[in-house]
């Protein structure tokens, strides 16, 4: 199996423009999210709509591909970036047998194991697509759990696959006090990196929006919505999303003591 890891990058952001261009003691954003991805990937691209990150991407030596400016997510921006860097010929042999990682553009302290861990769920061969959770712990307060804007996860045991992805909280603990929910249930929350066997990338990005999809604004329930099946794959490792100016600087103080 082949695995191509492929970087997102848009300079437009409602809550923080520029933010792949924003640094961290003295490398930018995008650039320690594509270093950290080099660690566990042979292959690395940022695939963005923007020459100014086209540009910086260029200067510290990564590989980068520009793409259109109207796809309405970062899926959609995967396709384009892997059909400009294969032929229709190479495609045809090899598309079931390449799987492409979708890492988030704002995530610059990703871990190798985690992509490792994604890697691994493809060597059940019926792996079409997959994901990673991480569980919520003692650590974990109950604003964190209700908080719309960290979507949560049910998955089975049994098949290792993800039943519903929401933003609200699942399971509801019936009869159960809210303030006891942490300590009486299990959750998770879903940490938004893919893989996706590359003829599947290419059948989700045909797909029109679904009802549960656009309810929760979620695309992950589009592909469940269409029979397709998420494998998970558990990580326990905390990673640091960028959103907010705010969420840069606490980047910056966990890497003065961390990094």
């Amino acid at each position: 199996m082949k695995f191509i890891g492929i970087i997102p990058a848009r300079y437009a952001s409602t809550r923080f423009p520029g933010k792949p261009l924003a640094e961290i003691c003295g490398k930018t954003v995008i650039r320690r999210v594509y270093e950290q991805a080099s660690k566990a990937l042979d292959t690395v691209l940022v695939a963005t709509d923007d020459e100014r990150i086209y540009d910086a991407v260029e200067t510290f030596g990564g590989k980068v591909v520009m793409t259109r400016s109207d796809h309405r997510c970062g899926t959609d921006r995967c396709l384009e970036a892997y059909e400009a860097i294969t032929t229709p010929q190479w495609r045809a042999q090899n598309d079931t047998d390449t799987v492409i990682i979708n890492i988030q553009g704002d995530e610059p302290f990703i871990q190798p194991e985690q992509i490792e861990t994604l890697m691994r769920c493809f060597e059940e061969p019926q792996t079409e697509i997959a994901t990673l959770v991480r569980p919520f712990t003692e650590e974990d307060t109950l604003a964190d759990l209700e908080n719309p804007n960290t979507p949560k996860v049910a998955w089975s045991r049994l098949t290792g696959e993800a039943l519903l992805f929401s933003r609200s909280v699942i399971p509801y603990l019936r009869g159960v006090n809210k303030s006891e929910w942490l300590s009486r249930g299990q959750y998770y929350r879903h940490i938004g990196i893919y893989a996706y066997r590359a003829d599947i990338l290419k059948r989700i990005t045909a797909m029109p929006p679904t009802a549960l999809e656009q309810a929760e604004s979620l695309e992950q329930m589009r592909w469940l919505e269409n029979g397709l099946h998420i494998r998970v794959g558990e990580t326990t490792v905390k990673t640091i999303g960028i959103d907010t100016p705010e969420d840069l600087e606490q980047a910056i103080e966990w890497y003065k003591y961390n990094g």
